[in-house]
């Protein structure tokens, strides 16, 4: 049995040392720095890895069973639960089992389904991965996808800052699956929320082996920041430390397409803009998937982003995005920069140094004209990122059979509107009907009918039992 502890409230401020910017350039997603409420950020603080998105829980500090954020840092790991922090015996070394690996990816889709937290489980997975020193060869002193960002220690480094929402929505799925190490759900739900967002799909291998207590996390300072002096020296500083070249760089940049930031969380952006400010009720979204309603707007010309769904939380209004469509996983992020042409989409000065620099111009000029050569290497790059300093049990890693998702995203299907799975007001009907038939279709006749195939069933048909009854 695992010790439980008396957790203190969480007053826990950030170290003041370390550069405020590390908090929003590794993800892209500008999550809340509310969970520790003493932190105040300058204008400077994202990190490169900090994918801007609305996936903050800020109910997190309200709720009764969740009042107090960290453990012992010399005793447990954080874990988070439906009853709340507690401690847990630390975990063996072993390969993570392939069953319950697929099982929970499984759950990670209907987790992306219900809180549509894309964002900052991208940035959970590059901020435990993207401490790697490739000039350290012990492990696991040299950092990386070790499941290290699951203590208190590391939670609290800059860049960090909000990730504690992301490990409560991952250790329900954790809980269910002991047989998965953290260093693999961390990486899993990352991959998985690229694909499920439309991405390309990641070739991704399981079996890293977590490290076993807070004296294995690195040192902070190892993430990149959004607003250095020099910002393209500084991508390469950090990002050649962990071996990856201008290309992967750039590539990986490419996931700014996806989530916001928040001037509040972050010091970057605006309060809301006309992309953040919410269009579709909970109704809808409970009757479509994201992809279906993406494709939509795109059909319909409605540029406008999407949803509503919260008055906070995963999903909430508000932030500013790098792009249109800050759900949706393409190449806008790389066209929106080149064009600079709407005030209300973000660009970091790290953002800005793709088309600045003439070593990464290249690629971010080739992947603002050809998305598929940006799928093609942002797989590469995020693949060879999840595994950056990870040590695998068994050694050549696990991989997941997932040919059912080989032929690519899910494209909007027009007949899926014509479903009678839940009751729907009339009100609503004739708002998904105006959709519906805006791009050609009926819920009541999604697909045209060919009358002669039709026809000839029915002849045959009859043919057949005249037949039959003949006999």
């Amino acid at each position: 049995m695992a010790e439980r502890v008396l957790l203190t409230p969480p007053s826990l401020p950030l170290p003041t040392h370390h550069s405020p910017t590390a908090m929003a350039l590794l993800g892209g997603a500008a999550v809340s720095a509310r969970v520790i409420p003493s932190v105040s950020l300058s204008a400077s603080s994202r990190s490169f890895f900090s994918f801007s998105s609305s996936s903050s829980l800020q109910c997190l500090r309200s709720s009764p069973r969740i009042s107090h954020l960290f453990l012992n840092q010399r005793r447990a790991e954080v874990r988070v639960s439906s009853g709340g922090f507690g401690t847990v015996s630390a975990p063996k070394s072993f390969a993570s089992d392939p069953v319950q690996l697929k099982s929970a990816r499984e759950d990670i889709k209907e987790l992306l389904r219900s809180k549509f937290c894309h964002p900052i489980l991208i940035r959970l997975g590059w901020h435990d991965a993207g401490t790697y020193n490739k000039n350290i060869e012990e492990w696991p002193q040299r950092g990386g996808a070790n499941g290290s960002l699951r203590f208190e220690i590391e939670l609290k480094h800059a860049a960090n800052a909000g990730l504690l929402n992301a490990l409560k929505l991952l250790q329900p799925i954790k809980d269910k699956y002991s047989g998965v190490t953290y260093a693999d759900l961390f990486q899993l739900a990352g991959a998985t929320a690229v694909e499920e967002a439309g991405g390309p799909k990641i070739p991704m291998k399981y079996g890293r082996v977590d490290v076993s207590g807070p004296e294995q996390c690195p040192e902070e300072g190892r993430l990149p920041d959004a607003g250095p002096p020099s910002p393209a020296d500084h991508l390469r500083q950090v990002f050649y430390r962990m071996g990856l070249n201008d290309k992967e760089i750039v590539a990986l940049s490419g996931a700014h397409t996806l989530g916001r930031s928040r001037p509040e969380r972050s010091g970057w952006g605006k309060p809301e803009t006309k992309y953040t400010c919410g269009l579709v009720d909970n109704e809808v979204m409970n009757y479509v998937s994201i992809i279906e309603l993406l494709e939509l707007n795109e059909a319909t010309g409605n540029s406008h982003v999407f949803f509503t769904l919260q008055k906070d939380g995963p999903g909430a209004p508000g932030g500013q995005s790098w792009t249109v469509q800050w759900l949706k996983f393409d190449n806008s992020y790389f066209k929106d920069i080149k064009e600079k042409r709407d005030e209300d989409l973000l660009v970091l000065p790290t953002d800005a140094a793709l088309f600045e620099d003439p070593s990464f111009k290249v690629y971010a000029e080739k992947y603002a004209e050809d998305q598929e050569a940006f799928f093609k290497d942002y797989a590469e790059a995020h693949a060879k990122l999840s595994n950056l300093g990870a040590k695998f049990d068994p050694p050549e890693g696990i991989v997941i059979d997932d040919s059912q998702n080989a032929a690519g995203a899910e494209k909007f299907v027009a007949a899926k509107y014509s479903s009678g799975k839940r009751e729907l007001s009339e009100a609503m009907k004739q708002k998904i009907r105006a959709e519906y038939e805006a791009v050609g279709g009926s819920p009541d006749k999604p697909l045209q009918s060919n009358y002669f195939l039709n026809i000839m069933i029915i002849i045959a048909v009859l043919a057949l039992l005249t037949s039959l009854l003949g006999n």
